[in-house]
Order: C-alpha cells, then sequence, then structure tokens
C-alpha cells in the first residue's frame, strides 16, 4: 500500500496547504492523490475549519487585509494549482471579494476537488497575510501535532465494545 493510502484527511488538507505555501505545484498534486469522493469531503471539512478559524483570528486580532492585496496573493499561489482549477480558484477569489457568496459558491460547487483546491488557497492567502511565511508554517506544524496528540488521546479513551 502506497504512502498515500495512509494519510489522513487532515495530513492531506495540511499538505496541500504546505504545497500552496511552497509553490509547488508537485507537492500540492500529490497530496491529493487517489482520494475519493468521501476523501476529498474529509479534506474540503478540515480546510473549511482551517479556513474559518483563520477568519476568526483575522476579526479578533483586528487585522485588516486589503481586497486587492488578497487577490493578488491568491493568483500568485493558485498558479501552483492544477491546470484546470486555477481559473476557478480566481473566480472563486474575485467573487468574494466582491462580497459574492453566491458566485464564490458556484465557483467551487461544481466539482468537489476544485472546492478543495479553491478553500486550501483561500487558507494559505489569509494564513500567509496574519502570520508571513515562517509565522504560518509555524501554525501548521503545531496544528499537525495539537490535531495527532488529540486523535491518539481520543483512540486511546474510547471504550472498547464487545
Amino acid at each position: 500500500m502506497s504512502d498515500a493510502a495512509h494519510k489522513t484527511s487532515r495530513d492531506r488538507a495540511l499538505d496541500v496547504v504546505r504545497g500552496y505555501v511552497d509553490h509547488d505545484a508537485i507537492a500540492v498534486r500529490e497530496s491529493l492523490d487517489g482520494l475519493d469522493a468521501g476523501g476529498s469531503l474529509e479534506t474540503y471539512a478540515v480546510l473549511n475549519g482551517l479556513l474559518r478559524s483563520t477568519i476568526s483570528i483575522m476579526e479578533l486580532a483586528g487585522r485588516p487585509w486589503r481586497i486587492d492585496d488578497l487577490v493578488r496573493r491568491a493568483d500568485e499561489v493558485a498558479v501552483s494549482a492544477p491546470p484546470h482549477y486555477e481559473f476557478a480558484v480566481a473566480e472563486a477569489t474575485r467573487a468574494w471579494a466582491r462580497g459574492d457568496e453566491s458566485a464564490m459558491r458556484a465557483a467551487s460547487s461544481h466539482d468537489l476537488t476544485g472546492a478543495v483546491h479553491i478553500t486550501a488557497v483561500g487558507v494559505t492567502v489569509l494564513g500567509l497575510a496574519v502570520w508571513g511565511r515562517a509565522g504560518f508554517l509555524d501554525v501548521l506544524a503545531e496544528f499537525r501535532h495539537v490535531a495527532v496528540a488529540l486523535t491518539d488521546e481520543w483512540v486511546h479513551d474510547v471504550p472498547e465494545t464487545s
């Protein structure tokens, strides 16, 4: 069995974001290779959680962002997306910048894998805006560490059934 088969949805979500941070199209592609619909949905859910958390941190910190800066950054990050998703990412980002949530949802609802890429780019762009590259990589590493520890704790605390 390949190494990719052993990755959790959380691992894949963090790996695709890391690939985007590094502008590494190969890492982006490999992080999602072999995902079935269920795995894509779980990965999308993890990315949505990261996106909501990052937006909340930006808002709580009073960290202003300029929409044109985020759109420019999204364009820079999206070049690492598979070519057929690069345009969808750009369209979704521009819809978000205009406050057009229906167009943003439409850009991501046609294809679950596309939604994963759109959300991963969003997490990346906002994470870089909040923490910078080094800080954001530290945040991702800490999230992975805490999530693994919590998962291990949960697994050991689950009573066995007969």
